[in-house]
């Protein structure tokens, strides 16, 4: 009779146990690319259609460091891409831009590339083209930062979100912290953060305090809302990305009036 019970203990416990399994998405290589000293990935907002234009997210200061509330929307912005194998032993293609339609560092630190390749065209060299999430992952989160300049998948949770984060004269908003398992490096920037439990891109990697300073440059400082400042020698941060997707209204276009987009506008010319 004991035996009896714990089999059918065990069997009614089977769903909960394994349930949590089942949601979980195995994190590869796939959509990531590499480019000159920076990682990257070729993202699309949910609903994208297969013969809308690719597009490759990374980092503002990726571009350039570009100047505090320097906004850059649609410009010339010819650029290459190496395009990684799902398991990251190989190279699928070289992939091209034509525009640059999105960068800064004001806010965020944030770029978007407009490839000359549409959806179809990437995933038929062999990978996935990563889908964005449009709500931003609670703390605790089970992340991915994955680097296709390194070739390297760093895995962790998400620590906490960060009022204001201070970099030099660079001022991001939301920032997301990680857990010191992340132990990311130069040459992750522009990474994508892909929250397992989904599959999708819910930031992308962008920082880190190497030295314990205070709020200078490659070594962030928190600014909580009553003006306190914290330093975590040590921490790892990225920008979460859940205001992009609204602001992509298909065929390769970006408008920053859309509803929903929560993009820093270009300042106001006078």
């Amino acid at each position: 009779m004991r035996h009896l019970v714990a089999v059918l203990a065990a069997v009614l416990l089977l769903p909960l146990l394994t349930a949590p399994a089942a949601a979980r998405r195995d994190v590869d290589f796939s959509g990531a690319v590499s480019m000159k000293g920076c990682s990257g990935s070729v993202v699309r907002p949910p609903g994208a259609g297969p013969d809308e234009p690719a597009l490759v997210m990374t980092n503002g200061h990726c571009v350039r460091l570009m100047d505090p509330g320097e906004v850059v929307v649609d410009a010339e912005g010819g650029r290459a891409f190496t395009l990684l194998s799902r398991d990251g032993d190989e190279t699928l293609g070289t992939l091209r831009a034509d525009r640059l339609l999105y960068a800064t560092m004001h806010g965020t630190d944030l770029a978007l590339y407009r490839l000359t390749s549409t959806n179809s065209e990437v995933e038929a060299l062999g990978t996935r083209v990563l889908e964005l999430s449009t709500t931003r992952p609670g703390e605790g989160a089970d992340i991915r930062v994955v680097s296709g300049y390194w070739r390297e998948v760093y895995a962790c949770h998400v620590d906490g979100f960060v009022h204001e984060l201070r970099e030099g004269p660079w001022v991001w908003h939301g920032s997301m912290r990680y857990t010191s398992r992340c132990d990311t490096r130069g040459g992750t920037s522009g990474s994508p953060v892909v929250d397992v439990s989904t599959g999708r891109v819910v930031a992308v990697n962008n920082t880190t305090n190497e030295d314990g300073e205070r709020c200078t440059r490659d070594n962030p400082c928190e600014v909580d809302a009553a003006g306190a400042v914290t330093v975590r020698p040590g921490a790892r941060y990225g920008q979460p990305v859940h205001g992009l997707a609204p602001c992509l209204v298909g065929g390769g276009r970006l408008d920053l009036t859309a509803a929903g987009c929560a993009l820093p506008r270009p300042p106001e010319r006078r």
